[in-house]
């Protein structure tokens, strides 16, 4: 297949690059606009094939998009690109409104047109994935899990401005007829991710002894998913999905924040011991404003029409990413020293127009 991937310079586009062209074979066009969190390291694995090439583009760029379309002519779309950290959300809500709402907008367009003009057997067989995120269905209680029927009840700037656009890409199927499947996933984690978020950020500031942050009581529940199981149900949501329909997909892993920075020290009090044990360096924080309670997946629709199950417990995927982390510094070190040191995200009073 010819896939063009959105954001595949990300975390999550990055693996599900790597999985499509190193695994499956396929042919790729990763357009990504390589804003901070984008990271062509991370391809370094498959850089060199011929099927694998990077354009640096802006999904906002309707023209170029349209450009792509005609000049790569893709069997589908898997839309990942997107702003998408909480905290930088919370004080620079407008490049997540730019990238994640209109941004999407000018893809849906693009796709439309392209898709609109492909002979019957070609655009019968074309498809459209929107990858987005558990947080646009709000908050759960003690209890439950969120399935694909659940309301949306976005708490944050990045949640609703996701909510946004799965609607949008919800319509395009509607309105227009083009064949657009939707994912929800829950928190991915593994190797290549970001040092903003949680994991990597716990395990990088825990190598250098700095202090390990959890926000309030560190009570709030997050479902993680290993990034490699997400690129796997990705690629079956694309080829064996429903048109019009949305796939959950969450690694049936509950975990308290405060318990996965536990384990993490578990781990490197192992892999990397020093005189004390790293769970000293955890460090309770203020929470961030709009924190949601708890997230869980019900992934029983993947698992059932599609065939699909993760691979790896929260066992097994936290040793793997520690261990990645500890045998990859030529990965993470440029973008410690030169992006982003490990420094609180999201405080209200730093808020800035826009």
């Amino acid at each position: 297949m010819r896939l063009l991937v959105t954001g595949g310079a990300g975390f999550i586009g990055s693996a599900l690059c790597r999985h499509l062209v190193g695994d499956l074979g396929h042919e790729v066009l990763n357009v990504d606009k390589l804003t901070y969190a984008g990271n062509l390291a991370s391809l370094r694995l498959i850089e060199d094939k011929p099927s694998y090439r990077h354009v640096q583009a802006d999904i906002c760029d309707y023209p170029a998009m349209r450009a792509l379309f005609t000049e790569f002519k893709p069997d589908g779309v898997m839309h990942l690109a997107a702003e998408s950290h909480v905290d930088r959300s919370i004080t620079g809500a407008r490049d997540f409104i730019e990238t994640n709402i209109n941004g999407t907008f000018a893809l849906l367009e693009a796709a439309r047109e392209y898709w609109t003009g492909l002979p019957a057997g070609a655009r019968d067989a074309f498809r459209f994935l929107h990858v987005s995120t558990d947080e646009v269905y709000g908050s759960l209680g003690e209890e439950g899990a969120f399935l694909e029927t659940t309301p949306y009840d976005p708490s944050s700037p990045y949640s609703a401005s996701k909510a946004a656009a799965d609607h949008l890409a919800s319509a395009w199927h509607r309105t227009y007829g083009l064949p657009v499947v939707i994912s929800n996933c829950s928190n991915n984690y593994g190797p290549y991710h970001f040092p903003e978020k949680l994991i990597p950020l716990v395990i990088l500031n825990a190598l250098h002894g700095k202090p390990l942050p959890v926000y309030g009581s560190g009570q709030n529940v997050r479902d993680w998913l290993y990034v490699d199981d997400h690129a796997r149900a990705l690629f079956l949501a694309l080829t064996r999905g429903r048109p019009g329909e949305k796939y959950n997909i969450g690694g049936s892993n509950e975990r308290r924040n405060i318990d996965v920075v536990r384990r993490i020290c578990e781990v490197l009090d192992r892999l990397r011991p020093k005189a004390h044990p790293h769970a000293e360096l955890i460090t309770m924080v203020a929470d961030r404003p709009g924190h949601d309670a708890r997230y869980a997946i019900d992934a029983t629709k993947i698992i059932h029409e599609l065939g699909w199950k993760a691979e790896e417990t929260f066992e097994t995927g936290i040793e793997k990413t520690v261990a990645w982390y500890l045998d990859n510094e030529w990965w993470w070190r440029p973008l410690r020293d030169k992006v982003y040191s490990g420094e609180r995200l999201g405080l209200v009073s730093e808020r800035k127009v826009g």
